[in-house]
């Protein structure tokens, strides 16, 4: 008999039209994924990780165990200092983002401490929060006026405390996931530093759009204590990365649970994010004006120039990056227009709520390098019928 209170909860999600089902890949053109580079899908990258592991004799399927116990193969250390040296600091390999953050917020801030994190941050953060012993509170998103409201009052309060000190973490994603907005990291980190706060920035969806995040695209990566990338999205891999100092580095390796916890990566996930960096280092180079990071800068500017013309730009949330949202809300509608987008070849999907706010419901475009002006061209002609109707 299944429990009647996670029945009714089903129900309610169908009901509100909000009910979730997985579904297959399909050959529809590509608005959707997280591959902003392509390199998921790239068989250069696929075929040359195979042959550095046979070249360098790692015939093996799976880690065996842990990090702490047999899972700690010479290819992590080879792709952590392959890290360090790109990313310009210490370098702790997680199986996802997922893992990252929640072991990272688990374990880092203490009890009494205080979390101040934007509002919306992503889920794997939340979670994270709520397995800490601190006290958590959401300033207003991407308002430094709110986040220095709150950064002082705790400030005040600590200095009134006869207990030992509170240390402070101000959280914030470079490149929020259902926005595709981007905080002011300059003045973030100016006023986290005029009240001794400790900065944390999740750069998921920043690494391999902005260089090799945003952060370091700033030079800010000295004052920030911790950042999180990931190597599911423009990486096109698995797996994930805590950056920040040695002493972080080893804390997390004793108390991170999500890390000490679990069996490692694969000598082959290994190899493809090893591979993977080194195209990303490739694409990067400023003289190369045809490459996969260049060609997704341009596609990004055509669409946004795209759906001004088309006079949706009232739709759409303000974004630099490869997320561009256009809100229509309700789920009923907002699941109405991806379906069709769907039927004409395009795969748009609905954000509903609660997944975002009720009443922010929007469909997601994840644009790639290897998008046509062609296919942006009829994805927005086709959008802004529905749009200019609703």
């Amino acid at each position: 008999m299944f429990p009647k209170k996670l029945y009714n909860k089903l129900q309610k999600r169908t009901e509100n039209n909000s009910f979730r089902k997985l579904s297959f890949q399909n050959k529809l053109v590509d608005f959707s994924s997280n591959d902003y580079l392509g390199f998921s899908k790239s068989k250069a990258i696929f075929n040359k990780s195979h042959q550095y592991l046979v070249d360098n004799g790692f015939i093996q399927n799976g880690a065996t165990g842990s990090r702490l116990l047999s899972g700690n193969h010479e290819l992590y250390t080879i792709v952590e200092e392959q890290l360090k040296s790109i990313h310009q600091s210490e370098v702790l390999i997680f199986n996802s983002g997922y893992d990252a953050n929640i072991g990272f917020f688990s374990a880092v801030p203490q009890r009494n401490d205080v979390i101040l994190y934007d509002e919306l941050s992503h889920a794997s953060i939340r979670d994270g929060i709520q397995l800490s012993n601190s006290k958590a509170y959401s300033f207003k998103h991407n308002n430094m006026q709110d986040l220095e409201k709150k950064l002082k009052r705790h400030s005040e309060a600590n200095k009134k405390s006869q207990t030992e000190p509170v240390e402070v973490y101000v959280v914030t994603e470079s490149v929020f996931s259902m926005d595709g907005d981007s905080p002011d990291l300059e003045a973030m980190l100016q006023i986290s530093k005029k009240y001794r706060a400790h900065v944390i920035v999740d750069e998921a969806h920043a690494v391999g759009v902005f260089g090799f995040g945003l952060v370091q695209q700033l030079g800010l990566e000295k004052e920030v204590f911790a950042r999180i990338i990931t190597f599911g999205k423009a990486l096109g891999c698995h797996g994930a990365a805590i950056l920040g100092s040695k002493q972080l580095k080893e804390y997390l390796i004793n108390f991170s649970r999500s890390f000490i916890y679990t069996t490692g990566l694969s000598p082959h996930s290994l190899a493809t994010i090893h591979i993977a960096y080194k195209e990303l280092v490739i694409s990067s180079a400023v003289e190369r004006s045809h490459s996969g990071i260049h060609q997704l800068k341009d596609n990004i500017q055509y669409f946004k120039v795209k759906y001004d013309e088309l006079q949706l730009t009232d739709s759409f949330v303000e974004s630099n990056a490869a997320i561009q949202c256009c809100v229509i809300p309700g789920n009923s509608a907002i699941k109405k227009c991806a379906e069709v987008l769907q039927e004409n070849g395009f795969d748009v999907w609905p954000i509903l709520s609660p997944t975002v706010p009720e009443g922010q419901e929007r469909l997601r475009f994840c644009l790639h390098s290897y998008n046509t002006q062609q296919q942006i061209d009829e994805v927005l002609k086709l959008l802004s019928t529905f749009v200019k109707l609703s």
